[in-house]
């Protein structure tokens, strides 16, 4: 897991790292907020899984025991009748058979779609430098994914390379990435999120201060492809006082 906090221009969402209670869940989803549940993390070494057909029945088995309650499953499910509203995936390190097991989560995710009406979201989260090391045989047009929270920071990529001003960008590179959405990326109506430290203590590099970060929210905007700003994690966010609310009035 590696963000809690992603706000949108549109609509804020959380992600938590600790497993809330059903009712919170719900609780949340009442008010309008979409919980998904990430896989992997910084320090995921599995590395994935060893055939295709593994990699679909792990994807059934995560559907059975997170998404919609079938009442003819025997699933363990550690949030009882409360279900997410999809999955995100945060990989740092070498993977496979992923592209079977995101389609197969992707299929039952629209399956339930279609019988329900209720939206199911398929999320990812590269590091900056394109194309990204881990994810990237799943985001070479091969899974549709809703939403890339491309983390701009422990890179060279990051937001302290942004240069104010500049008519070009030489190694901050959103546009590289709104150019994924628009002609690599298997669904061409992908939100890249600008993903950020919530503090200076969140990162390795890249931290800004809200009216620092305000100008690369403007830049990168500018691209049709924005969904908003990603932030990691809550409690730095929560902590660095004046951050987040300086944050929600750049995107508005």
């Amino acid at each position: 897991m590696h963000r809690s906090l992603p706000l949108s221009h549109k609509h804020s969402s959380f992600i938590t790292n600790t497993l809330p209670r059903s009712e919170d869940i719900k609780t949340c989803q009442t008010n309008g907020k979409t919980i998904l549940l990430s896989i992997g993390g910084a320090t995921y070494t599995e590395g994935g899984f060893t055939s295709d057909q593994q990699a679909k029945t792990a994807a059934d088995q995560i559907w059975a025991t997170f998404g919609p309650q079938d009442p003819s499953s025997s699933a363990l499910r550690p949030f009882g009748s409360s279900s997410v509203d999809g999955f995100d995936f945060d990989f740092e390190a070498a993977v496979s058979n992923m592209v079977p097991f995101a389609n197969r989560l992707r299929t039952l995710m629209d399956s339930a779609t279609a019988q329900t009406g209720r939206r199911f979201y398929l999320t990812v989260a590269p590091q900056c430098p394109y194309p990204d090391f881990a994810d990237r045989e799943m985001m070479d047009g091969a899974v549709a994914f809703d939403i890339v929270w491309v983390q701009f920071y422990n890179n060279y990529c990051g937001l302290q390379s942004f240069v104010p001003g500049a008519p070009t960008q030489n190694n901050f590179n959103f546009d590289t990435w709104d150019n994924w959405a628009k002609t690599v990326s298997k669904n061409r109506g992908v939100k890249v999120m600008l993903g950020v430290p919530a503090s200076a203590t969140a990162a390795g590099s890249g931290y800004l201060p809200a009216d620092r970060l305000k100008a690369v929210i403007d830049y990168s905007r500018a691209y049709s492809s924005f969904g908003g700003v990603m932030a990691w994690d809550m409690s730095q966010a929560w902590a660095n006082s004046g951050w987040l609310g300086a944050v929600r009035g750049s995107l508005n």
